[in-house]
């Protein structure tokens, strides 16, 4: 199954997630078949994962822990650190696309934040 046969497959609001992320300067979300997921990619540093209604996305550690106390369909990060990332069970979640939005680009700015000043401008310039 290619990339456009996936792509029929997600529900409307991973569409929208997914439109999300490719909206980030320098990003690029595609269908990642070793890993059976949709990968978000940023110059090959991976900021976020989407596959079996959960979305895993990197956060600060402090917030990841106050989320999970605070939301039930949030949970420590699925085959990621623990500490730095979290999943949200999508079917679950209360919250709004402006929410998510908040979330991915957190993530997207955290690994962006990785990289060298010259290449995070570089990147940046992409959009």
């Amino acid at each position: 199954m290619g990339q456009e046969e996936h792509e029929k497959l997600l529900t409307p609001l991973e569409k929208q997630l997914k439109a999300i992320g490719e909206a980030l300067p320098g990003a690029f979300v595609y269908y990642r078949i070793d890993w059976e997921c949709w990968y978000f990619d940023l110059d090959g540093k991976m900021f976020g994962l989407m596959h079996d209604n959960l979305l895993t996305l990197k956060g600060p550690p402090e917030v990841n822990e106050e989320m999970r106390e605070e939301f039930p369909f949030v949970i420590a990060g699925y085959h990621v650190n623990k500490t730095h990332w979290n999943s949200i069970r999508l079917k679950e979640s209360t919250f709004s696309i402006e929410g998510y939005k908040k979330l991915i680009t957190t993530s997207y700015t955290l690994v962006l934040k990785t990289f060298s000043k010259k290449k995070q401008l570089a990147l940046q310039l992409k959009g």
